[in-house]
């Protein structure tokens, strides 16, 4: 019954059909979230005691660290879907999230440095949460390429597939890092178990930014989504529809 009720709800013809309509909502929704946000955060939040206004690159920096980590644990959830169920949307999901995932982590490692600059006084330490999320960023890197090397596509989307859930071990690593070894990096402000250690005038303006970047990121990944399912089907003539 899963299996149906998978292969029913998620071929790409009724995925890109769903994501016509949602797409505009999405993006215009998200954008304005962001743009406020990121206006109330950088313009009008007060300076940190500690860090001044070099913080304000937390609006871009936490959203774009968080996404990174939450596209790579998207792509193993859709590999273990897609090896189990064979359900080819899966597929073409992982390919569409890898770019997004590798520019997100390249926003999230870029925007560490430029606060690192005046936080640690250089723009790059080997440090633990550093390094890994780098891993992450090669990670990404190489599954694209490798993908890209094969001529089979089934046997590269059952291989990357693979690769991407025994590189899943590397999100706990970067999410615990701060814990597990002394690291310049501070714990995050934000957790699900304990109260928030920002101060409410910056993390309203925190969690608003992190929607709206997740909602264009969202939209991305719908437009590199369409991409693929326009290569990968585009003999079948359902998918003149749509072009």
């Amino acid at each position: 019954m899963i299996k149906k009720f998978i292969h029913q709800f998620a071929s790409p013809k009724t995925y890109l059909f769903q994501v016509n309509r949602m797409y505009k909502y999405i993006f215009y929704f998200s954008l304005f979230v962001y743009i406020f946000s990121l206006v109330w955060g950088v313009l009008f939040t007060q300076e940190d005691f500690v860090q001044g206004n070099s913080f304000r690159i937390i609006y871009l920096h936490v959203p774009a660290s968080f996404l990174s980590q939450s596209i790579y644990a998207a792509m193993a959830i859709s590999s273990v879907i897609y090896l189990i169920w064979r359900v080819k949307l899966s597929a073409y999901l992982i390919l569409a999230m890898a770019p997004i995932g590798a520019l997100v982590t390249f926003l999230a490692l870029f925007s560490g440095s430029v606060w690192g600059i005046p936080t640690w006084g250089t723009w790059w330490q080997w440090d633990a949460r550093i390094t890994s999320t780098l891993i992450l960023f090669i990670m990404y890197l190489g599954l694209i390429s490798l993908h890209n090397s094969f001529s089979n596509h089934e046997k590269a989307d059952k291989l990357l597939s693979w690769l991407v859930i025994v590189g899943f071990v590397n999100i706990p690593i970067i999410k615990k890092s701060v814990d597990w070894w002394s690291t310049l990096h501070q714990s995050a402000s934000i957790t699900l178990t304990d109260k928030p250690t920002i101060d409410p005038s910056m993390l309203y303006p925190l969690i608003g930014s992190i929607i709206g970047f997740f909602g264009i990121v969202i939209c991305l990944i719908i437009i590199s989504s369409k991409v693929q399912i326009f290569k990968r089907e585009k003999t079948k003539s359902w998918i003149k529809d749509y072009v």
